[in-house]
């Protein structure tokens, strides 16, 4: 784990990347910031959270870090020592933290909730949407930082998804008062979605996906297809990281529209 600072004292805010090897794009987006820093009115650390994956080109080494939080210190798996030595690194702190996904080229943002501090910050981040986890959300950042907010910043390992980790970064800064970086102006409501159940994936030698995501899909239509055996929705929703590749036993998510941000 890598911890950087920009400003003098003891940071209350942080900004994590890479917790999953895979996603390159958080510690490309904290270097870019790093090389070429605002004026800050607070410190700020920047955590790259998972170099050895980062090495090795993996989503992890032996277990799935954003699944294993709390974690713990004296552990024989390297990702529960990791996820116990950040969740210290962010007591306290107002934590944004940077992922990418298999599933969308764009950003939306993950929340445990809907607080004043969310709702006031979102909407100045080029997010297309925002995503409510509350009850999904077991061994992840989100049991010891319950106010982060995460945000995907498009596909893995794309030149993309690092510009928008340091635009996003910057952004946040700016959203929360410390830097001299400008506000984003939106021009629609920002949607809010509640995160559902799993769509299961089953084990298959080629997968397809039919529906888009955060676009609603109708009771009986397919959603995806296992070696062309389709999974169909059995009531209406929208689909919320669906990939046929992101996961090995799950298409992405089933969620609720529940409402906007202004």
């Amino acid at each position: 784990m890598r911890v950087e600072q920009l400003g003098e004292g003891e940071p209350k805010i942080a900004v994590v990347g890479s917790i999953h090897g895979d996603e390159p794009c958080g510690r490309d987006g904290i270097e870019a910031v790093l090389a070429d820093p605002p004026s800050l009115s607070e410190p700020v650390k920047f955590v790259v959270a998972h170099e050895d994956a980062l090495a090795a080109g993996k989503r992890y080494i032996e277990a799935d870090m954003n699944r294993v939080f709390p974690g713990d210190a004296e552990s024989d798996v390297l990702e529960e020592r990791l996820a116990a030595e950040l969740a210290a690194e962010l007591d306290g702190c107002t934590v944004l933290s940077l992922h990418s996904t298999q599933s969308y080229d764009g950003m939306f943002a993950l929340v445990d909730e809907m607080t004043p501090f969310a709702r006031e910050v979102l909407p100045h981040l080029s997010v297309d949407a925002v995503v409510r986890t509350a009850g999904h959300n077991e061994g992840r950042l989100f049991t010891v930082a319950p106010g982060a907010i995460e945000v995907e910043c498009g596909y893995q390992g794309s030149a993309q998804a690092a510009a928008n980790a340091e635009r996003v970064i910057r952004e946040f800064l700016a959203a929360i008062g410390v830097s001299d970086g400008e506000a984003v102006g939106r021009d629609r409501p920002l949607p809010v979605f509640q995160l559902g159940d799993p769509i299961p994936k089953s084990a298959a030698d080629s997968y397809e996906v039919y529906a888009r995501n955060f676009e609603e899909v109708a009771a009986g239509d397919p959603v995806a297809a296992a070696d062309g055996n389709q999974v169909v929705a059995e009531k209406s929703f929208h689909p919320i990281l669906l990939s046929a590749e992101g996961y090995e036993d799950v298409f992405g998510y089933t969620a609720d529209r529940v409402g906007v941000l202004d």
